[in-house]
């Protein structure tokens, strides 16, 4: 095990997953095997021609930073962003699908109560509805089927913010992995500022943010803030970086607070994944969201004959 795997297993999380994979190894694979997310037969509309979809994930311990950075700032605005890292962690992985409108999502809201008030739960929803109206203008139909809210503290240090979604298609319009040799490659950035974004974006997402909060951020908060990380992690791995969430770095054309750059919402590629699937959707040989694993994301849907090739290209357009 190398130093940063140990590190990272150390925090208590997991960067290959390892476990989880085996403990649902057993599980149907549904229609298509190779799909992005598990294509299930049309078991709403019983439509042997359509297919549905769900998927499940969270803001995972973004909420975490999200936490801390209100306590320093006072910014409670921070919790919009939570919003859309659950909500584009489950939308863009069904958009590798095919499946980009008529998404009906649900979301869970885990808190403790004492430290969490009703202001930030507020902040969530009000960043989900957003989230869901800006799409709406790009012609992407979400509807919030509402959902639940929980006081956990017994069990829930700060916040866990999850979202489900639902997708009902027809399975002519599905794209499922079948990547051949000598397909092009196209790569979308999460960094900079997308026309649709009100803000630059540093492109970190939602996967590895416990390693990132814990290598950039001061020691300083392991003291002022122990309910932001697990009792049980030895503190030689808690905070160790350099940076207070409010000390200026370099991004794009202006300064902008680390904690800033460490929240950048998730970036969602529906906006531009919608024209183009819609003109070219015969051609598209698989999408595939990388977001946890990176690169690596894209051997688990190619065969194990097939090589791949991947080098930096300028940027040659802006969308």
């Amino acid at each position: 095990m190398s130093p940063e795997v140990e590190k990272y297993d150390q925090r208590g999380a997991s960067a290959s997953k390892k476990e989880v994979h085996h403990a649902i190894r057993n599980l149907d694979k549904g229609l298509y095997p190779s799909a992005f997310c598990k294509i299930l037969p049309d078991v709403a509309g019983g439509d042997a021609d359509f297919c549905n979809i769900m998927h499940a994930d969270t803001a995972g311990t973004k909420t975490s930073l999200a936490y801390l950075y209100w306590k320093e700032t006072g910014d409670i605005s921070v919790w919009r962003g939570i919003a859309q890292d659950a909500l584009v962690m489950n939308l863009d992985d069904m958009a590798c699908c095919g499946c980009l409108d008529d998404i009906l999502i649900s979301n869970t809201i885990a808190r403790n109560k004492h430290l969490i008030p009703g202001e930030v739960i507020e902040e969530i929803i009000e960043g989900t509805i957003a989230f869901v109206e800006a799409m709406a203008e790009r012609g992407i139909s979400i509807k919030h089927a509402g959902g639940e809210t929980a006081d956990t503290g017994d069990i829930v240090r700060t916040i866990d913010v999850g979202i489900t979604a639902f997708g009902r298609l027809p399975r002519k319009d599905l794209i499922v992995n079948q990547i051949k040799p000598g397909a092009v490659i196209i790569g979308l950035a999460s960094d900079g500022k997308a026309n649709y974004e009100a803000e630059y974006n540093s492109g970190i997402g939602s996967n590895g943010l416990t390693s990132a909060r814990h290598d950039m951020l001061h020691h300083d908060y392991a003291a002022k803030y122990p309910e932001s990380f697990s009792p049980e992690t030895d503190l030689k791995y808690v905070y160790n970086g350099p940076w207070k969430v409010t000390d200026k770095v370099k991004g794009g054309n202006e300064e902008i607070n680390v904690g800033k750059l460490l929240l950048s919402p998730t970036r969602t590629f529906m906006p531009i994944l919608m024209p183009v699937i819609r003109e070219y959707r015969n051609e598209i040989q698989g999408i595939i969201h990388c977001t946890g694993g990176a690169y690596s994301k894209v051997l688990k849907f190619i065969s194990p004959n097939l090589a791949v090739h991947i080098e930096n290209v300028p940027d040659t357009c802006a969308f």
